[in-house]
């Protein structure tokens, strides 16, 4: 059996191929992901993939790196850098932000707990505004 940071790892491996298949063979059916810089807390494979497939339409070259990484029994904590080009629209609650052909480079925290082989919680941390001003969609 995988161990909880390879199961972790393959998830973050699967968005950056945008391979949504891949994605939803690691996460349990009625995983919670916990989205901390939209607010959002979605609950089910369907809409965790609709989720990230939306960053991917906005950022479709986005990738996270792994910069650092932690795990204690079944909860892997990771540092990421998540780096792309703002070129498809971005959804937000308040609307539509057009592509601005602008870079990002965005640190997050990740803490994801695993039962068995299934990713049941994913809590996602990153600073929205620095995403927004790296885009031109708000003023630092």
């Amino acid at each position: 059996m995988p161990n909880t940071l390879e199961i972790v790892k393959t998830a973050m491996t699967a968005y950056n191929d945008k391979d949504w298949e891949k994605l939803k063979e690691v996460f349990a059916p009625d995983a919670v992901y916990d989205e901390k810089g939209t607010h959002r807390r979605l609950q089910g494979i369907g809409p965790v993939v609709e989720a990230w497939r939306g960053w991917a339409v906005a950022f479709p070259d986005s990738r996270g790196t792994f910069v650092r990484e932690f795990t204690s029994g079944e909860t892997a904590v990771l540092e990421v850098v998540w780096k792309g080009i703002h070129s498809g629209p971005l959804q937000m609650p308040s609307g539509t932000i057009p592509a601005s052909s602008k870079t990002i480079e965005l640190p997050a925290c990740q803490i994801v707990e695993v039962k068995g082989d299934k990713i049941t919680s994913f809590t996602h941390y990153f600073d929205m505004l620095t995403l927004l001003t790296q885009i031109g969609a708000a003023k630092a």
